[in-house]
């Protein structure tokens, strides 16, 4: 997958939540792990985007963690939404499964910028 997909890919994950977010119910529960969430959730695409801008491959490492920080957490907001019947679960489902992975695939790309950057020192 190039970054032009990943970058789509991340914004649609962003906006999935924001609508996943919406539908929750008005309750004190739903609003705080919603706004946890989607600051997580959101965040996932600007750090992609901010590791696209690297100015050195150390860089771009640093900033792929960050995505891999952020997309764990937000799998961690989902599971706990889950857990406490938050949201619809066909909702939930496809995002918990995207939130893999999108995971799955920074961590091959970290692997990867490590090995490449390895080489070359």
């Amino acid at each position: 997958m190039d970054a032009k997909e990943f970058k789509r890919r991340t914004m649609d994950f962003g906006c999935a939540i924001i609508d996943l977010v919406e539908e929750m119910p008005p309750k004190p529960a739903s609003a705080v792990l919603g706004k946890q969430l989607l600051r997580s959730a959101t965040s996932v695409g600007a750090n992609y985007r901010a590791a696209c801008r690297a100015k050195s491959p150390s860089d771009f490492i640093y900033k792929l963690g960050l995505v891999e920080e952020e997309i764990d957490e937000s799998a961690y907001w989902l599971e706990l939404i889950d857990r406490k019947c938050l949201a619809k679960p066909a909702l939930l489902k496809p995002l918990l499964r995207e939130a893999d992975e999108i995971t799955a695939m920074t961590v091959a790309s970290i692997n990867t910028a490590r090995l490449r950057k390895g080489s070359k020192g």
